[in-house]
């Protein structure tokens, strides 16, 4: 993703405003915002903005997933399969029980 072309002073999102939501909702590319030269802002449409927040809640997972692995926190998958037919097995038995 390039701002150089996205590059905007203050001045022109605030006598452009509807033409910007137009653009970035068409273009689905960030708008930076400068004030006095400098970087303040990103302005962005809404189905990007929820497309990177569930990709960051993705990474973070990803992120806790390899920390407990680096700690030891892991269970073999053989494990954890047979551990689920024996709940199966159980839940099975229970709920015939409780038909009976």
């Amino acid at each position: 993703m390039k701002f150089s072309s996205q590059i905007k002073p203050i001045s022109y999102l605030k006598s452009h405003t509807a033409e910007i939501v137009r653009d970035l909702s068409e273009s689905r590319e960030p708008m930076l915002i400068t004030q006095n030269g400098e970087a303040k802002l990103v302005v962005m449409d809404v189905k990007s903005y929820e497309e990177q927040e569930e990709t960051l809640a993705l990474l973070k997972i990803l992120a806790l997933g390899n920390r407990e692995i680096e700690q030891g926190k892991f269970r073999d998958a053989e494990d954890v399969f047979a551990d689920m037919d024996i709940s199966e097995l159980n839940f099975a038995k229970q709920t015939q029980a409780d038909f009976q």
